[in-house]
């Protein structure tokens, strides 16, 4: 015969009380949409390796997101995608211009839907000619303090045209000290939220975002800069040494691979908010296979998302952010 407290079954057994066992439930308020944006104002290109997603012309951008607003999106990061000739150099130097996509784009958001809340990726890899996020020395590997200057610059230029968060992806030895002396010295730190992608690792998951961004290294890797996969203890230090240099919020990213850093960086960062990013391929992923019949997407893609919450997760940033609108409301 079965103890009291062996039977469990009853705790779960309708749909109300299932609904209980969860720490949190997945609102649009934890969903960050990421928005492709380039330089050719008129843009609505399709990003065949990244389906369903485009490369947007700040003059489209209006149009794209008054449904999605609508239907209750809450938040966006921006990341530029510059595409003219001769628009980019060693240094980045166009990742802050004023006429440049990202800061356009602010200025409309700000405008056009005051209530939705504005992340900027801060990073140069869209913006070198090499494809590199940031300054090379003469040998080819990267310059840190004149990188982190740049990183720096960027973001304090992102946070006057508005933006409510900058979140500095270039993984630079000291970004985020850097960036909140910035935002301090430009009097934005008290409104300006300071993201940390801590733990970010190297791997094959962010093939169709290079694509998308055209950031492609044209030589080497990122695996000099951004985490080794097996890498755990680099992950909390590098999330320890964040928290301490003045950052906001701690991410995670990838997100499904990496389940067990994100959990951990929830203990590590408990008065923190957590945020991981469900990355290209992991979208891809998701995608082709319930294309295939694999599995029905509205339910896998679900229970990525409770897999995020349940490591500790507060924001999700994902691509499938419109049909994730669409299907709370289902619920």
């Amino acid at each position: 015969m079965s103890s009291p407290s062996s039977i469990l079954q009853g705790g779960f057994h309708h749909p109300l009380s299932r609904s209980w066992q969860a720490q949190r439930p997945l609102t649009k308020e934890m969903l960050m949409y990421p928005l492709f944006i380039t330089d050719n104002p008129q843009a609505m290109d399709v990003i065949p390796s990244l389906p369903d997603q485009y490369r947007i012309g700040v003059d489209r951008l209006q149009g794209f997101l008054a449904p999605l607003v609508k239907k209750g999106l809450k938040s966006i990061i921006l990341f530029g995608v510059p595409l003219k000739d001769g628009v980019k150099d060693e240094q980045g130097s166009n990742a802050e211009d004023p006429t440049g996509p990202v800061i356009e784009a602010i200025k409309l958001v700000r405008r056009e839907f005051p209530d939705v809340f504005i992340a900027c990726d801060v990073c140069l890899c869209e913006y070198t000619s090499h494809g590199h996020c940031g300054i090379l020395r003469e040998d080819g590997t990267l310059h840190n303090e004149l990188s982190v200057e740049r990183m720096k610059n960027v973001a304090v230029a992102y946070a006057k045209a508005g933006a409510h968060a900058v979140a500095p992806s270039d993984m630079m030895e000291g970004r985020i000290g850097a960036i909140k002396q910035g935002l301090i010295e430009a009097g934005l730190a008290h409104k300006v939220m300071l993201i940390s992608y801590a733990a970010k690792f190297a791997g094959p998951f962010y093939g169709p975002f290079r694509d998308a961004a055209n950031s492609t290294p044209s030589f080497g890797d990122r695996r000099c800069y951004q985490l080794p996969g097996t890498a755990r203890g680099l992950a909390r230090r590098a999330i320890t040494r964040d928290m301490a240099e003045g950052a906001d919020a701690i991410m995670v990213k990838p997100g499904t691979p990496y389940l067990d850093i994100l959990a951990q960086a929830s203990e590590l960062a408990r008065d923190y908010p957590i945020a991981v990013y469900q990355v290209s391929g992991e979208y891809a992923m998701l995608y082709h296979s319930a294309k295939a019949g694999v599995f029905d997407l509205k339910a896998a893609v679900l229970e990525t998302m409770n897999g995020f919450l349940r490591a500790g997760a507060t924001i999700v940033l994902t691509y499938y952010t419109p049909h994730l609108l669409d299907w709370l409301d289902e619920q």
